[in-house]
């Protein structure tokens, strides 16, 4: 791992005194320190540099991650050039679409948990200077953020970049389709024969699933955070401008090191309400809800469930990307990526323009950088201006009332005015809800509720797209409901209302449903309501019991006595949990 050769360090000739590293690099008592690093290439200018750990969790097991080792290569050249000592180091990933449906789907958030603690763990026992932190599947983006803001090094955001879409009969197709698809075959709308040549055609390289799903979400959501470079965040993972970002992120983490920035000068309330306002005008996903409560926990920033909702009243939904639209990742990239829209945000006062940046510069000074095209050469079958959204208020919503006290969540990607009552059927898990759905069972009316999902209970909160892209392939995405306390797939569509809180574990109205029991989602008046009065509610939390752990040892049962409420981001720092 020599160094190349390379033009002048900032920092040259002697070691920046701010710098941790010194404490394993400088000094004679550090000899045998620096016989280790010498024995893995590293010589005298390498130890005489910031020391930029680059953390990435490259895997075989999803095609999010597949790629990641040649993006983190091309962060590491821009390190070393930047005048750096990159040094690699691994981390875990779970595919939450190939571990979705089953029980391995339980690991999933946890694996957000893992990755922030194993970031946190070496940056700290290996006395690094600064992160540039990699992610690809979904629960790599909050975990590697979750990370910078805990250790508050000098850290880039970098993300390896969204899968372009598949084609299959002469029309795009992503992964979303595939899961209904399963759904339309049960219902007999699609043939196994066009199932399998739609599963083989969706997914045709490496990166993210494609639509405005949870990865491109919080992708998009890490620029606006001020987290990662504005424009970084849409280009594709096989396209060569990827590795230019790369490139530069190993480049701009060496800046953050000479100015002493660290994610504490970056973030703040502003950061957040920037955040949201980027999601809910782009259709994003409900996770986000999740993970952002949990950024602001880790970052100290006071953010409740009830200013999502806020934000969304005000900002309207400007994009038609998937799931509630037709488009993808890809196709807003080749209009300008995510700076467009928070340009048209920021023109209509929507977001805070003095916000800061990674780079030093706030959010207004870097969009004046830009090379953006003109307004009117963006394709308004993709983005709207403000003034003719493609609806008036943002995707999300935060729905309460005594099935919800703390809370919940739904993404709207149909009808704004969405009103159903129903009767509610109950499923203690999600593979009892499948089977219902895949036997045919459901009618119209239905109120699907699934309990003891959430991230004590589950543990873990389930993702559950198989259920719910089932319900719409079979044609119910207008006249049923699901409800749970687990959570949703970012490819998630229909009237889906998850995170409902408290869950059904820590004794939540949820618990006290009952098969037949009169359900209400009123998305316009945020209420979602059970016909059940207080006294016949309490009278079934007396008689009601919780279940048993599933889960008496190892990794699941530690994180599930660990997670918080999701209605605060399911934490488990404890220095930031809450109840």
């Amino acid at each position: 791992m020599s160094k190349q050769e390379r033009t002048e360090s900032p920092l040259e000739h002697e070691k920046d005194p701010r710098l941790r590293s010194r404490e394993v690099t400088e000094g004679r008592d550090r000899a045998p320190h620096r016989s280790m690093f010498r024995a893995m290439g590293f010589d005298d200018e390498d130890l005489e540099s910031p020391m930029v750990g680059v953390a990435n969790p490259a895997a075989d097991i999803t095609p999010c991650n597949v790629h990641l080792d040649d993006v983190a290569a091309a962060a590491i050249e821009g390190v070393d050039e930047a005048g750096g000592m990159p040094i690699e180091f691994g981390t875990i990933t779970i595919s939450d679409a190939i571990s979705m449906g089953t029980e391995g789907m339980k690991s999933s958030l946890i694996s957000r948990e893992v990755i922030a603690d194993s970031v946190e763990l070496v940056a700290f026992g290996e006395r690094m200077d600064a992160l540039v932190t990699v992610a690809g599947c979904d629960k790599n983006l909050p975990g590697m953020m979750m990370a910078a803001i805990r250790t508050d090094l000098p850290s880039v955001f970098l993300y390896g970049g969204t899968i372009l879409p598949g084609h299959h009969e002469g029309r795009d197709v992503t992964i979303q389709d595939v899961f209904e698809g399963v759904g339309a075959v049960a219902d007999g709308k699609m043939s196994e024969e066009e199932l399998d040549h739609l599963e083989r055609e969706a997914c045709p390289g490496a990166g993210s699933c494609a639509g405005m799903y949870t990865a491109n979400t919080m992708a998009s959501i890490s620029e606006a955070l001020g987290l990662a470079p504005l424009g970084s965040a849409s280009a594709p993972a096989e396209f060569e401008e990827r590795y230019d970002i790369a490139r530069r992120a190993g480049d701009a983490v060496l800046d953050a090191v000479e100015n002493d920035r660290r994610p504490s000068d970056v973030i703040s309330k502003k950061s957040f309400e920037n955040a949201i306002a980027l999601q809910v005008a782009v259709g994003g996903s409900t996770n986000a809800v999740l993970h952002l409560l949990a950024l602001a926990a880790e970052a100290g920033v006071d953010l409740s469930i009830d200013e999502f909702d806020d934000i969304a009243r005000r900002t309207p939904k400007i994009s038609n990307l998937q799931p509630g639209g037709t488009m993808v990742m890809a196709d807003l990239h080749e209009e300008g990526g995510v700076p467009v829209v928070l340009r048209r945000l920021l023109e209509a006062d929507l977001v805070h323009g003095d916000a800061m940046t990674v780079t030093g510069r706030t959010i207004a000074e870097e969009l004046e950088r830009l090379d953006l095209p003109a307004d009117d050469e963006i394709d308004s079958d993709l983005l709207r201006p403000v003034d003719d959204p493609f609806h008036e208020e943002g995707a999300i919503k935060i729905l309460k009332g005594n099935l919800a006290p703390d809370g919940a969540v739904l993404k709207v990607t149909g009808e704004e005015g969405f009103y159903h009552e129903g009767p509610a059927r109950i499923f203690e898990n999600e593979e009892d809800a499948m089977e219902y759905v895949q036997e045919g069972e459901i009618e119209s009316g239905d109120v699907i509720a699934i309990r003891n999902e959430g991230p004590q209970g589950g543990p873990g909160m389930r993702e559950m797209l198989g259920v719910t892209a089932a319900v719409v392939g079979q044609g119910h995405e207008d006249d049923v409901a699901l409800l749970t306390d687990g959570r949703f797939s970012g490819a998630t569509r229909g009237p889906m209302i998850g995170h409902v809180a408290p869950e059904a574990s820590a004794g939540g109205p949820i618990a006290l449903l009952e098969d037949g029991d009169e359900v209400t989602v009123d998305i316009p008046n945020r209420t979602l309501e059970m016909d059940v009065s207080d006294e016949e509610l309490e009278r079934r939390r007396e008689e009601w019991e919780p279940h048993p752990p599933k889960y008496e040892t190892g990794v699941l049962a530690k994180y599930g006595r660990q997670f918080g409420s999701a209605a605060n981001g399911a934490v488990t720092n404890p220095g930031v949990k809450e109840d």
